[in-house]
C-alpha cells in the first residue's frame, strides 16, 4: 500500500494535479508534465511534510497544550525535541473523495472528538484545475458538534526549483511584518520588515537569505517565486492572513523548492488567540487559495 493511499488525478489547460487519499494532501501540481511543485512519492513520508493540509491547527503549538472556553486540553507532542504539537492530524487520515470531475475533485473527512481535541468537525477541499487559473483550492470547515470549536488551516506547498540554487531565485511576499519566535519556533512578537533582509514586497533575489518565517500585516494576496526556467504564482483569500515561507537546503536530495505557506493563523493560535477561528456549532469556515504559473 502506497503511503499516500490512493492517488485521484485531474487534469484541463495543461495542468495534472494529484490527491493523496492520505491526508487530501497535494501529491503533485504539474505544467505539460513539468513540475510545478515537489510531489509526494508514494512509497515513504512526504518529505518535510510537502503537499500536507494542516488542520485543524497549522504549524505549532507550545507544549501541546491551551485552553479554551475555561477547560484545558493537551495534545500529543508530535515534534518531541521542542516540545510542541506540530501541523494537525487531519494530514494522517483517510479522506474520501466524495465528488470527482475530469478536472476537479472534493475529498472530506470528519474529525471526531479525540484525547485533546474533543470537538466535531468536518473538513472539505475541492482541488480544480483550469487553463487561466491553474490549481485552486477550496476548503470549508463545519462545525457538526454542539459546542464551539477552535480552528485554524493552513497548506504546505513547496514551489519546484528543481536543481537551481537557491541563491538566484527572486521572491515577492507582500507582508509588511515578520514574526519574531523563540528557540521553539514560537512566535514572541513582530518586527517591521522595513530595511531589513525580510522585506520582500519588491520581487529581489534571495541571495545568502534563508527563510523559516512566518510573516503576518499582508499588504497582497499573491506571493510570487521567479527562477530562471519560469515564475510561478500562489494567491489566497481574507481568510488567510498569515504565510510561513521556508527555504530549506534541499527538499529532496538535489532538488530545490520554496515552500510558502498559506494560514489563517500563526503558529501557537490556540494559546495567543492571534487569527483563531472560534467556530459556532454549525458554523462554517471557508477559505480559497491557488498556484498558477505566470511564464
Amino acid at each position: 500500500m502506497a503511503f499516500t493511499g490512493s492517488v485521484a488525478r485531474i487534469e484541463a489547460g495543461g495542468y495534472r494535479a494529484e490527491v493523496a487519499e492520505v491526508g487530501a494532501g497535494l501529491a503533485g501540481l504539474w505544467h505539460d508534465d513539468v513540475a510545478v511543485t515537489v510531489e509526494m512519492p508514494a512509497g515513504e513520508l512526504p518529505p518535510k511534510s510537502t503537499g500536507a493540509v494542516l488542520m485543524p491547527w497549522p504549524n505549532r503549538i507550545r507544549d501541546g497544550h491551551y485552553s479554551f472556553d475555561g477547560a484545558g486540553y493537551q495534545l500529543a507532542l508530535t515534534e518531541p525535541a521542542q516540545r510542541n504539537a506540530s501541523h494537525g492530524f487531519a494530514k494522517w487520515a483517510r479522506w474520501n473523495a466524495t465528488e470527482r470531475s475530469a478536472s476537479a475533485v472534493t475529498m472530506a473527512h470528519d474529525l471526531v472528538p479525540q484525547t485533546g481535541y474533543p470537538f466535531e468537525v468536518r473538513l472539505q477541499i475541492t482541488y480544480s484545475v483550469a487553463a487561466e487559473t491553474g490549481l485552486t483550492v477550496s476548503v470549508t470547515a463545519t462545525n457538526t458538534g454542539s459546542g464551539a470549536a477552535p480552528f485554524g488551516a493552513g497548506f504546505h506547498p513547496y514551489l519546484d526549483l528543481g536543481n537551481e540554487e537557491l541563491d538566484g531565485v527572486e521572491l515577492l511576499i507582500p507582508a509588511a511584518t515578520v514574526l519574531d519566535t523563540d528557540e521553539r519556533q514560537i512566535p514572541v512578537g513582530r518586527s517591521d520588515v522595513t530595511g531589513t533582509p525580510f522585506d520582500l514586497r519588491q520581487s529581489r533575489p534571495i541571495g545568502s537569505l534563508r527563510l523559516d518565517h512566518g510573516y503576518a500585516d499582508l499588504v497582497g494576496s499573491t506571493a510570487v517565486v521567479r527562477s530562471a526556467r519560469r515564475q510561478a504564482e500562489l494567491r489566497w483569500d481574507a481568510a488567510f492572513g498569515y504565510l510561513q515561507v521556508f527555504t530549506p537546503p534541499f527538499v529532496t536530495p538535489g532538488r530545490n523548492a520554496v515552500a510558502i505557506e498559506p494560514m489563517s493563523c500563526p503558529a501557537n493560535a490556540f494559546n495567543s488567540g492571534e487569527g483563531l477561528v472560534r467556530l459556532e456549532p454549525g458554523a462554517t469556515w471557508l477559505g480559497e487559495w491557488g498556484i498558477r504559473l505566470l511564464g
